[in-house]
């Protein structure tokens, strides 16, 4: 909970005076952007050290992709570091609005409540900042089978492979110095965690493949790092902490499985992956130390900036990565790019996991997630059936009638408009976490109470008479409604009482709004600063 800092009436008078200083240029800013004929202009913004973003427009319109607000940078950092010194907040939402009269308004207060934008508009409150979903992978059955690298085998095949590239380069790669047993240790006592015995066996060939910040990319394409830089890497990477990105996005994800099934924990990070090589953009391989039931510890995974929806599985061993590289060698699967080898892979598989578009003709049993969009008819479902791993079920500007054939799928996001109201077939649902429900006819929301994992609901575009059956949704973590729906909850004293993050679902809502609306959340918000004001404007 962000607690409140109230202060003194002559501090207050002192920081009343240097906000409205630093606000003066951003509303003439604002002002000055204006297009002909406007009548009254609004700006939402987020700014600290981090930097700004900024939402708004003006009315009418200028146009309908482009509102033309601007973002003055320099002022809005200047007026957050006036209040993070003044409040403490770090970063600051604030809202601007003002008319051509050069009346305006301001209001700001701490990001616990920021405007969102998108298919999910509205206001957000954050009431526990600490709390994080868990990862689906970190209750998965632990694999049980012994590693499968062997590091005999293992620095032979190295020892061949760096040959075979010394023969088609025509020297042998500069290499570091091995790492002693006594940085192994260390090492390992840093993270820890026991290297894989394969993996352990190569740093005793060299210490990584970079030299004085030149790599030799011997891990197809990817940097393999010295015994310093993966620990460091494991340190910097808070003991594999997936990136958290806020609840309007984090609400309804979904973690993918691999291929095969099973292998990999469905995380986006874990503290039992050890990256071990970097592409250098963000993405990394990585030994997985704690795999899922048809895992192997010491398998390999690909992991990353472009891996939140889940790792890649890539081989059972570093000791079969390298037989693998050996065997595209043989084949002449390379290209040679100066003193670089890059080593072609064969085409991966084709099926699908995730379709964007409608539902084909035949649907490929690896699929796990699919978006239909503006379907013109109601949406049958029944063929998603051949999808046993689908966890993913979202219709985008398209309607369904029946819901039964979710029934036997493990969906666990799940967006839907639904034409007849019925929600029975959810009932019990065993995988189901986050439901956007949009419908066409009044809807019974009981059948949600028999859901165990629901912890993500979106009802801002349903049509639901008793919206207070929620407050027996007693693991609900984020909800979404309108003002309407919020005020029945709250004046019935109905809130589901686990929720952590909600959305005021009302576009038009202001920063007023959603102070009163968290407030009566239980967030406090009497410390929230407000200003007003008038000057000449050039086209006053």
């Amino acid at each position: 909970m962000v607690a409140a800092m109230i202060p003194g009436k002559e501090t207050k008078a002192r920081e009343q005076s240097m906000v409205e200083q630093a606000v003066r240029p951003i509303v003439e800013a604002l002002v000055a952007n204006a297009p002909s004929g406007w009548t009254h202009a609004v700006l939402h913004c987020r700014a600290g050290r981090g930097g700004t973003s900024a939402t708004g427009g003006y009315t009418p319109p200028r146009d309908r992709w482009n509102t033309g607000v601007p973002n003055p940078y320099r002022e809005l950092m200047a007026l957050a570091e006036t209040l993070r010194k003044d409040r403490g907040w770090e970063p600051v939402s604030l809202e601007f609005r003002c008319r051509p009269s050069g009346e305006y308004r301001f209001v700001a207060f701490h990001d616990a409540i920021t405007r969102v934008t998108g298919m999910g508009s509205g206001f957000q409150v954050v009431l526990d900042p600490d709390y994080r979903l868990s990862q689906p992978g970190l209750q998965q059955e632990p694999g049980t089978a012994a590693p499968a690298g062997d590091p005999e085998t293992a620095v032979a095949r190295f020892r061949a492979y760096l040959e075979r590239r010394a023969a088609i380069l025509g020297h042998r790669d500069e290499l570091p110095p091995p790492a002693t047993a006594a940085a192994l240790d260390e090492a390992e006592r840093r993270l820890g965690r026991r290297l894989p015995a394969d993996l352990r066996a190569l740093y005793t060939i060299a210490d990584g493949d970079g030299i004085d910040y030149e790599n030799r990319y011997l891990f197809q394409g990817n940097a393999w790092l010295s015994l310093k830089s993966l620990v460091a890497e494991h340190t910097d990477w808070s003991a594999g902490e997936r990136p958290w990105y806020g609840w309007d996005l984090e609400w309804d994800a979904v973690v993918f499985d691999t291929t095969p099934a099973d292998t990999v924990r469905r995380c986006g990070a874990h503290p039992g992956w050890l990256r071990f090589a970097t592409s250098e953009d963000g993405n990394f391989l990585a030994i997985d130390t704690d795999p899922a039931r048809n895992g192997r510890p010491g398998q390999l995974i690909r992991t990353g900036r472009d891996y939140d929806e889940g790792p890649a599985y890539l081989a059972d061993s570093v000791t079969a990565l390298l037989g693998h590289y050996l065997e595209l060698l043989d084949q002449g699967a390379y290209e040679r790019h100066g003193d670089h080898l890059s080593l072609l892979e064969p085409a991966g598989d084709p099926a699908p996991r995730q379709i964007i578009g409608e539902i084909p003709d035949e649907v490929p049993p690896t699929l796990q997630a699919i978006h239909i969009n503006n379907a013109s008819a109601l949406v049958d479902l029944a063929p998603l059936t051949a999808a046993p791993h689908l966890r993913r079920l979202h219709l985008n500007r398209s309607t369904t009638a029946d819901l039964t054939p979710v029934r036997e799928l493990p969906v666990e996001s799940l967006r839907i408009t639904l034409d007849d109201g019925n929600l029975t077939p959810l009932a019990g649902h065993p995988h189901l976490t986050s439901l956007d429900l949009t419908t066409t006819v009044p809807t019974d929301l009981a059948p949600l109470r028999t859901i165990p994992h629901l912890r993500g609901l979106d009802l801002s575009r349903a049509d639901a008479p008793d919206p207070t059956v929620l407050a027996d949704l007693t693991e609900l973590r984020y909800l979404a409604l309108t003002g309407r729906q919020w005020t029945t909850l709250l004046d019935k004293g109905e809130v589901p009482p686990s929720l952590t993050a909600a959305r005021l679902a009302d576009e038009d809502a202001t920063l007023d709004d959603a102070l009163a609306w968290a407030a009566r959340l239980g967030l406090p918000t009497e410390n929230a600063f407000r200003a007003t004001g008038s000057f000449k404007s050039a086209s006053g």
